[in-house]
């Protein structure tokens, strides 16, 4: 643990990222994360001797729930270089998801999360940083911020049709996301899984664009095969960039009803019914070789 700063150096440090009313009065140090709550914006956070200044909340980003602030999950800055960081404190979640008919009991996992930040340093896929204890013992885990986009964003932002996307757009999207298809089976080869593997969980690197995971504390209690549920993420990503979006059922009747009538049952998503991966049936030019892919998860 390194010799901490003085109060005084801490004050001095902050200062300028801070509003003169502030300082030094209504600055508060924290080496205890417990309850969560009470790290608040202005704060600083010593881990192991090391002042963080913390900003505002991170917030949600996903299936409506933007802006939804994420208490738990800080943004902060590296008052000794300056650096933009998140922080993850300690946050105990339990909740049951189903996949297929099967029920997985699913958690937070804070030293998972610390375990994978050990195993993934310097891989370029993964998000970087690395995990510290607080006074108390909390898992507390310091990321750096990666300056980008969710892949989502970019692909709904692509404003040209499936077949110019396809043949000019895809070809290096798909190259970039199988560097994280093997980011993953790194993970298994060494007895882990990311855990919550979906669409949004990539970032675009804005400086390398680079694909980058983000967020691996999810974990669940598994049955039969412990990867099962990563798999099963990484095909709805594959079916979700190869479409240009999500293919569902209810546009195709608005824009295409003849392309409907054409459908069954076996060309669906094993899980969401309403998102069609048998997409050579709506995109022919889409070579057999990855449709028998996509065909893995209908």
């Amino acid at each position: 643990m390194m010799t901490p700063p003085s109060l005084e150096q801490i004050i001095e440090m902050a200062s300028r990222w801070l509003p003169q009313l502030q300082v030094p009065h209504r600055i508060r140090l924290h080496t205890d994360t417990t309850d969560f709550y009470r790290v608040e914006y202005g704060d600083v956070l010593l881990l192991n001797g090391h002042p963080y200044l913390i900003r505002h909340n991170a917030k949600e980003m996903r299936f409506g729930l933007d802006d939804e602030p994420k208490h738990w999950v800080k943004n902060a800055i590296d008052l000794e270089d300056g650096g933009r960081k998140v922080i993850k404190l300690v946050f105990y979640e339990k909740f049951f998801s189903t996949v297929g008919g099967v029920t997985f009991e699913c958690f937070r996992s804070p030293r998972k999360e610390a375990r994978i930040l050990d195993l993934v340093k310097g891989r370029k896929n993964f998000m970087q940083g690395f995990s510290a204890p607080d006074e108390k013992g909390n898992t507390v885990r310091v990321l750096d911020f990666i300056w980008g986009r969710p892949l989502p964003f970019y692909i709904h932002n692509l404003d040209v049709n499936h077949e110019t996307y396809f043949q000019d757009y895809f070809p290096g999207i798909l190259r970039r996301f199988l560097e994280c298809v093997e980011g993953v089976r790194y993970l298994h080869e060494h007895g882990e899984k990311h855990g919550d593997i979906r669409r949004d969980h990539i970032l675009i690197d804005r400086d390398t664009k680079d694909y980058r995971w983000i967020d691996f504390d999810f974990n669940y209690h598994h049955r039969e095969n412990i990867y099962g549920y990563d798999l099963f993420g990484l095909g709805n990503i594959l079916a979700f960039l190869t479409g240009k979006g999500d293919v569902l059922i209810q546009d195709l009747k608005r824009e295409g009803p003849a392309l409907v009538a054409r459908l069954r049952e076996e060309d669906l998503n094993i899980v969401f019914k309403n998102r069609v991966v048998n997409l050579r049936k709506i995109y022919p030019y889409i070579p057999e070789s990855l449709n028998q892919v996509l065909l893995h998860f209908s």
